[in-house]
């Protein structure tokens, strides 16, 4: 089976799963898994002939995204910020709009000493604290998680980027335990935001496959994670200490007024590229 031959398997296959433009970019990301080649060397050497142990993996891989498993799953691989990261069920995947959060967290971190503390709070893959010590490798960067297959996800995320960072088991919902936290400078989390009632909107392969834990909020109580980041906060940041949090686009607002009854200085809610409400910053004063 010849590379052209092996793309087109994988469009027939895929047909009746996802439209053909998406079908095409899922066929790229499949064969430069097997191959280790870009699109472009995909088209200009599309007459090479696949291994007899490419050609097994394809067919599981096709059965694997047959069942609705997101692509990235079916790699056991996704992209961010420049990093090729492993994923699987036990993490959610690695989202555009959460590497803008990650880009605005770095364009304000101000001093970039070995005093400087970061912590993100449910990390999963560990893609926001691996991305923030990629560029700020001065910075001291912690990371909290509930649950301890992400944990050790994260690390090996981690350790294949180069990057020290010191991931903690620790059940954030738990108020008896943050005094076990120092004190930060920055305090970044993008927490569970999607509420149950938003189940219906939402693409079957990400209801199937990602991992409630991270993903769901109750209806009746969808800022509990805020209101505690916010508490939390309040407690560990340093004077003038900053606190970023990605949001569900519907609660903007909820978010910036739950922050600002809190007593957060400068808050602000920023917009990610679709032009959807999706990042909030608040500010500890510095005369405290």
């Amino acid at each position: 089976m010849t590379v052209s031959e092996a793309r087109q398997k994988i469009l027939h296959e895929l047909k009746d799963i996802y439209e053909k433009s998406e079908a095409g970019n899922v066929a790229d990301l499949v064969l430069e898994k097997l191959t280790g080649k870009t699109r472009a060397e995909q088209i200009v050497q599309n007459e090479i002939f696949l291994s007899p142990d490419e050609i097994e993996n394809l067919k599981k891989i096709i059965v694997r995204l047959k069942n609705n498993e997101p692509v990235q799953y079916a790699l056991e691989e996704a992209w961010f910020a420049g990093m090729k990261l492993k994923v699987n069920k036990t993490v959610l995947i690695p989202r555009p709009e959460t590497e803008e959060l990650v880009d605005w967290v770095i364009s304000e971190s101000g001093v970039k000493s070995p005093e400087f503390r970061v912590l993100d709070i449910g990390t999963g893959s560990g893609c926001i604290p691996i991305a923030i010590k990629n560029k700020l490798p001065k910075v001291e960067v912690s990371a909290i998680e509930v649950c301890s297959e992400a944990i050790f996800t994260a690390t090996e995320n981690a350790a294949a980027q180069g990057t020290e960072i010191d991931f903690i088991l620790f059940d954030f919902l738990d108020e008896s335990k943050w005094s076990t936290l120092g004190k930060f400078d920055i305090i970044v989390s993008n927490p569970p935001y999607v509420m149950q009632k938003e189940k219906a909107t939402m693409q079957e392969r990400v209801i199937a496959h990602e991992p409630h834990l991270a993903l769901f909020v109750p209806d009746d109580d969808s800022l509990i994670f805020y209101r505690n980041l916010a508490d939390f906060s309040l407690l560990h940041l340093k004077p003038g200490g900053k606190l970023f949090v990605e949001i569900n686009e519907s609660l903007g607002n909820d978010v910036v007024n739950l922050f600002r009854s809190k007593g957060f200085d400068k808050i602000e809610l920023r917009k990610d590229m679709q032009g959807k409400d999706r990042m909030v910053r608040g500010m500890i004063s510095s005369e405290l």
